[in-house]
């Protein structure tokens, strides 16, 4: 049935082998390789923030096929269990599987979310070489992710191109997925939400960023003109006083006794404005 499946977000099954003690799964040829080679592990260029959301998306969708989705084909024994590979798959392997011995749809939720942390962190699931507390990627990232400081973990390449909502929606749909018992977890459809959300988000701080880097610089204001105190003279004593043009600024003056000659004077201004 799997040899028959075709869909873009799906690898193509061309052919197995089942001979002298070798079982081998023959898909179609990726020319881009796996996921894992851009993360981690080859030199390859650098998969930017939204591309890997877009390949997280596209994976969600493929486990959303009704070929893909139901209980039937499911391993319920340990022989069937090797037959289909998860034998060894730890890190990737559902916690429930070592109590019930059987696998779910919820235990792809579970494999998919550490998927989710490759992608964020660009490491694998399984790392002996690392300190103890490092070697699983899932439960070591969500320590980080208790403590609010899974930010200092990520791919180092993706600082300062990550936008951060984008980042916690991502972080915690991952979580999600990674809860200890089945019935906790969401749907794939719920990822997949989650997911599309994420990259709206990342496509908003990008659009942002670009509009305001394009945005024109602003004009210059025009420096502020003080209009001059022209000088004028009192008709009552022929002493020089000050008047401003109509609009302008004036500029109080310490104040100062008044006494009969300057009343006098103070009078004949008020005289000469009224006579303008």
């Amino acid at each position: 049935m799997l040899s028959k499946l075709r869909h873009r977000h799906l690898v193509s099954l061309i052919g197995y082998c089942d001979e002298n003690a070798e079982m081998i799964l023959v898909y179609e040829f990726m020319a881009n390789g796996p996921l894992r080679d851009h993360l981690y592990g080859k030199n390859m260029p650098t998969l930017s923030w939204k591309k890997r959301l877009e390949i997280c998306i596209g994976a969600a969708r493929g486990f959303l096929l009704p070929t893909h989705r139901g209980s039937s084909r499911r391993p319920n024994n340990r022989t069937n269990t090797r037959e289909h590979g998860c034998e060894g798959s730890f890190g990737y392997l559902d916690p429930e599987y070592f109590r019930k011995q059987q696998l779910t749809d919820k235990s792809d939720v579970y494999s998919f979310g550490v998927v989710l942390l490759e992608a964020l962190c660009a490491r694998p699931a399984i790392n002996p070489s690392l300190p103890r507390e490092q070697v699983n990627l899932a439960e070591w990232a969500m320590q980080w992710k208790r403590k609010g400081l899974l930010d200092k973990i990520i791919d180092p390449t993706l600082a300062d191109h990550i936008n951060p909502e984008s980042m916690k929606k991502f972080a915690e749909a991952a979580e999600k997925c990674l809860a200890e018992y089945g019935v906790d977890r969401p749907t794939m459809g719920d990822v997949l939400w989650n997911l599309e959300y994420a990259l709206q988000l990342q496509e908003a701080s990008s659009e942002g960023k670009s509009e305001e880097e394009n945005k024109p610089l602003p004009t210059p204001a025009s420096p502020a003109v003080v209009a001059p105190v022209v000088p004028a003279t009192s008709a009552a004593d022929n002493r020089p006083t000050t008047s401003a043009p109509e609009g302008a600024a004036v500029i109080p003056t310490q104040p100062q006794a008044v006494d009969e000659h300057s009343g006098t004077a103070m009078f004949a201004q008020f005289a000469a404005l009224n006579g303008r």
